[in-house]
């Protein structure tokens, strides 16, 4: 449980992002985690680089509804500091502080908050010593720095764990779950690390996760992203959404056109897109535009539209319900998601 957040054992899988303003502009930070909630994040992390931005934790905590996970680094004072201060996770690699002694201590105190640890192995930052062994930060090295982490916490009975191993190579962080999710049964946070920004990075974490969802692997996701945050969350749902892992809010499904098309299907699916209701069902809208295959190939659809030359059918389930011209078609549709709602 991260929070009221349940992870792992068939739970729904949840979707994270990162506050990206500083942890001590509490009025900032409350205001980017309520946008967060708002855009549909279940799980919000921030960075906590200092004893200040550790008691700032508290004072935001105490403001917002969803679960925050508190992101150290390499001080475990910091990590014990961020538990007794209302973090609901710790993300923090315990072979990173140095004595067992240490990693007792930092044990210690996840048990008496009852939250878990989130060890992130990052290809960019491996050991020396693996990127020798292993000739570089390969998905087997990743592997290896997991365990060992895992490790250290497991020799402390600890086993509230959570597991990532991102890259931001897609074959190698696909690559690295694979292996670790054949070894572990730990709940596994997924995700491209730096993909960057834009279409390609989104391109990028799509191939990834999704490849990796499709397999039945990863509990929750993160889409890493440069800029607004929000985009990643925005990104997350639509990734579980083409996946199939989550039915929420209405997607509109068109053809590529072809030569059949005698209407201009771009413009058509953006005035269905801005005519609908704001508060809608779950959904699948077609717009097609060829009225001799659309309602046939899109007939798992809930309602749909289809387009001749100047004219224009309205379908449930493939099943022609109403006709007449393009917009008026538009109108009617409409009409019918209105009383779908």
């Amino acid at each position: 449980m991260v929070g009221a957040v349940p992870m792992g054992g068939g739970a729904d899988i949840s979707i994270q992002s990162m506050v990206n303003v500083n942890t001590c502009d509490i009025d900032a930070a409350v205001a980017q985690i309520h946008s967060l909630e708002q855009a549909g994040c279940d799980i919000a992390r921030i960075a906590v680089c200092s004893k200040a931005d550790a008691s700032a934790l508290r004072k935001i905590k105490d403001r917002v509804s969803i679960p925050l996970v508190a992101d150290i680094q390499f001080d475990y004072k910091l990590a014990i500091a961020a538990a007794e201060n209302g973090a609901d996770k710790l993300r923090f690699n315990p072979g990173n502080i140095g004595a067992q002694a240490r990693v007792r201590a930092l044990v210690a105190c996840a048990k008496a908050h009852a939250i878990p640890i989130r060890i992130g192995i990052n290809a960019g930052s491996l050991d020396k010593q693996l990127l020798k062994k292993f000739k570089g930060p390969t998905p087997d090295a990743m592997v290896e720095s997991a365990l060992f982490h895992i490790g250290l916490l497991e020799q402390e009975g600890f086993f509230d764990i959570v597991v990532s191993l991102k890259a931001s190579n897609v074959p190698d962080t696909v690559s690295a779950y694979r292996k670790i999710h054949e070894l572990v049964q730990y709940p596994l946070h997924i995700g491209v690390t730096e993909a960057g920004m834009g279409e390609f990075a989104l391109i990028k974490s799509s191939i990834g996760i999704g490849a990796l969802l499709l397999e039945g692997i990863g509990d929750t996701l993160r889409v890493s992203l440069t800029g607004s945050p929000e985009l990643e969350v925005a990104a997350g749902r639509d990734i579980l959404r083409a996946c199939g892992l989550r039915r929420e809010g209405v997607e509109i499904v068109s053809c590529p056109t072809c030569g059949r098309c005698k209407v201009d299907l771009p413009y058509m699916v953006k005035t269905v897109e801005n005519r609908l209701p704001k508060e809608c069902s779950s959904l699948t809208i077609a717009v097609m535009g060829c009225a001799v295959n659309g309602p046939g190939e899109a007939r798992e659809a809930d309602i749909g539209i289809a387009f001749g030359e100047n004219s224009g059918v309205l379908f449930k389930k493939g099943t022609k319900i109403a006709s007449g011209t393009p917009l008026e078609v538009v109108d009617k549709l409409v009409n019918e998601v209105s009383l779908m709602r």
